[in-house]
């Protein structure tokens, strides 16, 4: 019997996030006041305060930081995946995010290369942003 992985929780705030990465898209959240550019989206714009946030394009391009193999599987849906790779990726636009490496490991690239985000289907509703070596 498998068992699912953790799904994100949609909700108003991150809702259009998700709605773009089910369309091949990748976005930031933006500032309609100060035009910051920060992820994950929050209630407030973290620069200003404001509470007047929209989701910008992004390029999908960004460096690679940092990354860490995981050997446990803290959820039990992840089991069959270990050990597998989280990466922490400096986004073109600045926002941080964490994704999995595909398409390498991430032995065989170094700190500062550049990567691409490529999108994974989970289901109906849930789209994964990945990132591959550019």
């Amino acid at each position: 019997m498998s068992t699912m992985k953790p799904r994100p929780h949609i909700d108003h705030i991150s809702r259009g996030f998700w709605e773009a990465a089910r369309e091949g898209r990748l976005t930031v959240q933006r500032c309609d006041d100060c035009a910051h550019q920060h992820y994950p989206g929050a209630p407030i714009c973290p620069n200003c305060l404001s509470d007047k946030q929209s989701w910008a394009p992004a390029s999908g391009r960004g460096t690679l930081l940092s990354w860490v193999r995981f050997h446990r599987a803290y959820w039990d849906g992840f089991r069959d995946d270990l050990p597998y790779n989280v990466i922490l990726v400096g986004l073109e636009e600045g926002p941080l995010m964490l994704s999995n490496l595909i398409g390498a490991e991430p032995e065989s690239l170094k700190i500062g290369d550049p990567l691409q985000v490529s999108f994974e289907a989970v289901d109906e509703t849930t789209t994964l942003p990945k990132f591959r070596p550019a």
